[in-house]
């Protein structure tokens, strides 16, 4: 069948809750993805950051067909030892030490939200997060998300959730009351445009969070699993949270999702307060497990770090060649954002439309920003060949 045919028969069924390109993608090797039609993309986008490893990876292959022949299910009536060697690497890996496996990042952020008001009791249920976050699609991480345009056609949103500038470390400590039981933040803001907050504010935060007895709640489902460079952004922040949640990458896009903490909060969640009739099944377990163990290999965050400066210097070159379109880059690691100008972000998703035809997939989030966010073993060659596509599709804007 055709892109359109497919197309045609997807919209008579699906509710219109995406804005799809009109493409069918139905094969994938590495960093390259195939429509129905037999074209090849060149992607820089990875499943919105999903597909760490690239598509079609073997070692998470053969785990999947491996677990898939032995068990999918059994319940969280019993033990799992797939999802236990995973959460002992969660844990050797990070601060944590207990870990809560969802199916999706929206449910590790729910999961760290019920954990925060255990923590803060009745009286505390209040919880702070930014302007411009984002943290899923649920009735409570719209409403904890910091996007009025996400708010829109579901108020009144649940109560208890406050938004404020980030970097504004005065607008911050005013917003805290004593129903306050959390600050939930994003270390780098994906959606709001690869917006990182700086180490400075994050400290900041931090004392805050300490001095009033908050918990800080590290949003890292964008930023975790190597995509900054280190398997987890905090690690290069110089600050530790309280809760950390994960999906996205975890499983190479298998749908499995993680919230982290520390023995103090982890144990408030007693038999009955929370649950998941998927989370932490043996086939996503088995797929984080493998993504797990590839990342962690010697030598494969260093190279993220190499090419994550190559695009970074590329991205910044862009910005040189074309100043009347871009006025810089910023991120980190393989997350990185070229941030448009007012002009060019006029043609923002004009850009993006133009890339696709030249068969590479980024995308523009924000209002403000192209995303890149490679699988963390694209290469510098092709590195090379999206800058050169993204040159001409901005040369062809300057007219």
């Amino acid at each position: 069948m055709s892109n359109y045919e497919i197309k045609t028969r997807a919209d008579d069924r699906f509710v219109p809750s995406y804005a799809r390109h009109p493409l069918t993608m139905v094969s994938g090797n590495g960093c390259m993805l195939e429509d129905a039609e037999g074209k090849q993309y060149l992607d820089f986008l990875a499943g919105i950051a999903v597909c760490v490893l690239g598509h079609a990876h073997p070692s998470v292959t053969e785990a999947l067909c491996r677990q898939a022949g032995e068990l999918v299910h059994a319940s969280n009536l019993f033990y799992n030892p797939v999802a236990t060697e995973l959460a002992e690497m969660l844990c050797g890996l990070s601060f944590a030490e207990k870990v809560f496996i969802t199916n999706s990042g929206a449910e590790a952020n729910e999961a760290a939200l019920k954990l925060a008001r255990l923590a803060g009791g009745p009286e505390r249920y209040e919880v702070i997060s930014l302007l411009n976050s984002f943290h899923g699609r649920t009735l409570a991480t719209v409403a904890a998300t910091g996007q009025a345009k996400c708010h829109q056609g579901f108020e009144p949103l649940p109560a208890g959730f406050i938004s404020v500038a980030g970097e504004d470390e005065a607008a911050l400590e005013k917003a805290i009351t004593p129903h306050t039981c959390a600050v939930i933040c994003e270390p780098i803001q994906g959606e709001g445009g690869v917006l990182p907050l700086s180490s400075s504010y994050l400290k900041l935060v931090r004392e805050l969070c300490d001095r009033h007895n908050l918990l800080l709640i590290f949003d890292e489902i964008q930023t975790g699993m190597g995509r900054t460079g280190t398997m987890f952004a905090y690690e290069q922040l110089g600050v530790v949270p309280d809760v950390m949640t994960l999906a996205k990458g975890l499983g190479n896009g298998v749908p499995i999702g993680a919230m982290l903490t520390s023995n103090r909060y982890g144990t408030l969640m007693a038999p009955g307060t929370h649950g998941s009739t998927f989370g932490g099944n043996p086939l996503a377990a088995a797929a984080a497990v493998a993504t797990l163990r590839v990342i962690t290999a010697d030598g494969f965050l260093s190279e993220v770090k190499r090419t994550g400066e190559y695009l970074s210097n590329v991205l910044t070159d862009l910005g040189r060649r074309f100043p009347d379109l871009v006025t810089h880059e910023r991120g980190m690691g393989l997350m990185r954002g070229l941030v448009l100008s007012e002009r060019g972000a006029e043609h923002g998703a004009d850009i993006v439309a133009d890339m696709l035809a030249k068969g590479v997939i980024i995308n523009f989030t924000g209002a403000t920003t192209l995303r890149f966010v490679p699988p963390l073993i694209v290469s510098t060659a092709q590195i090379d060949r999206m800058a050169e596509a993204l040159a001409e599709v901005l040369t062809a804007k300057t007219g």
